[in-house]
């Protein structure tokens, strides 16, 4: 009853001038239900000590007497009004220890009852707080009286100015409803980064700080000729089979293969140059032109340099790339069969080794990642290769975060590059470094379609210290 009142008085509040409303705010002391009971029965001491018949009773028996037997022989024991024969036959048996008692408990709630706490020791008060016989209430009040605009009919006030109060001229009698330009109003939805994409926008922006171009990485669907035998990789290596490898069924083949460079990458697979024999096999146009989803985005670098060897003179370039590529892996719970690779590219004349080495310190470093090893590899398009390692705090070991190489001069000179020109690379996966930051163990849990929304709204910002 008192919340429809209470919204009552609110409602005309809202209606202007109609009522002053203030909301007044006490406190008050106020006895439970068991204090209620103590009031009216004696409290749990004193209706135990009255149970005890002159030759004593049991302690056994005594328990059983109430509810709140224990209690009250618990208080009535240290109050003195009690004694205790344990030896006696039968079992310890209770016994009165005085001829009678003042019950101070009931008193002192029922002076609380008619005339509140006033005066009322604090050791006492905090006492029967503690034995949980009073609470604290608050009460809230609402002073009402007329207001200016008082009145005892009540017409609807209206929100908004329609076109047809405009026509028919009722707006000029109508009644509108103040608006208040104080109110925050409803917080509109907003989107939420994923944690790749996070990671991503801190990648992305250390190879800006570096002085990188970012690749264009549209093309999901990659030839052959540009994923596998541009970067001086024979048909017949393992990585593509239909095991490793998803090969689109319609459109099957490209068409638009650049013939006279075409030409110079099949001499170079068969027959060898630039120092090297070759792999010495027949290659095979039809295999080169086999639409497959691209398995790395080295492919897109693979067309970046080869737009770099048609320019009259050459220019240095940093190129940088982080897209999703594809591979047909078997899935674990570290393993889908797309991913998303970040790659740097650097193309100048007479780059070694060491300034691969340099730039991959200088790049990690960024990340917060200052414990690096190099170990030697193997790839088919660069050489000297490295596989890049970190040692990491929480696992306490050494674990791979990259790849890196020198590329092959089979590799470039077929584009036209000059022959000093050298082009060092590396790439690693986006989601590794993010699983490790964000405590992921399962990458399902991070991508694919059971991973939770929520998630995505929750997490944190992080720096990459890995």
């Amino acid at each position: 009853r008192s919340q429809e009142v209470v919204g009552a008085v609110k409602s005309l509040s809202c209606l202007g001038d109609v009522i002053s409303c203030e909301q007044q705010q006490s406190d008050r002391w106020q006895l439970t239900a068991e204090g209620d009971e103590i009031v009216a029965q004696g409290s749990h001491e004193a209706r135990v000590f009255k149970s005890i018949p002159e030759g004593g009773i049991t302690q056994a028996e005594l328990m059983k007497s109430g509810p709140h037997a224990k209690i009250g022989f618990s208080k009535a024991m240290s109050n003195g009004w009690l004694l205790m024969d344990k030896s006696a036959e039968g079992g310890p048996r209770v016994k009165r220890k005085v001829d009678s008692i003042e019950d101070n408990v009931s008193s002192m709630l029922c002076k609380i009852k008619q005339t509140g706490v006033e005066g009322l020791p604090e050791k006492d008060l905090k006492d029967i707080k503690r034995r949980k016989l009073v609470q604290l209430v608050v009460v809230k009040s609402y002073r009402v009286t007329k207001g200016a605009s008082f009145t005892t009919t009540l017409a609807k006030q209206e929100t908004e100015l329609t076109p047809e109060m405009i026509a028919s001229g009722s707006w000029r009698d109508t009644v509108f409803k103040p608006y208040n330009f104080n109110a925050l109003g409803v917080s509109p939805e907003g989107g939420h980064l994923h944690p790749l994409m996070k990671v991503r926008a801190q990648f992305r922006q250390i190879f800006l700080e570096m002085g990188f171009c970012e690749m264009p990485t549209n093309n999901y669907v990659e030839s052959s000729f540009w994923n596998f035998d541009a970067l001086f990789q024979p048909q017949q290596h393992p990585a593509r089979d239909a095991h490793d490898t998803f090969f689109i069924k319609e459109p099957a083949l490209a068409q638009d293969l650049p013939a006279d460079y075409l030409e110079r990458v099949k001499t170079v697979h068969e027959h060898g140059g630039y120092g090297s024999q070759g792999y010495g096999y027949d290659w095979k146009i039809e295999e080169a032109r086999k639409n497959v989803m691209r398995t790395h985005t080295t492919a897109v670098s693979a067309r970046m340099l080869h737009r770099l060897g048609q320019q009259k003179e050459f220019t240095p370039v940093k190129y940088f790339s982080i897209d999703r590529v594809f591979r047909n892996e078997t899935l674990d719970n570290t393993h889908l069969a797309e991913f998303n690779q970040i790659e740097g590219v650097v193309a100048d004349r007479n780059l070694t080794l060491g300034h691969l080495m340099g730039i991959l310190r200088e790049f990690f470093h960024k990340l917060g990642i200052r414990k690096l090893r190099f170990k030697p590899a193997y790839n088919p398009y660069t050489e000297p290769s490295m596989e890049i390692f970190s040692y990491h705090d929480k696992l306490e070991k050494w674990v791979e975060i990259g790849n890196s190489g020198v590329f092959r001069p089979e590799m470039l000179l077929p584009m036209n590059l000059p022959e000093d020109v050298s082009v060092i690379a590396w790439g690693l996966s986006l989601e590794r470094p993010t699983m490790i930051k964000y405590g992921y163990k399962n990458i399902r849990d991070l991508v694919g379609h059971k991973i939770d929304l929520q998630m995505v709204h929750d997490a944190p910002i992080y720096l990459l210290d890995i």
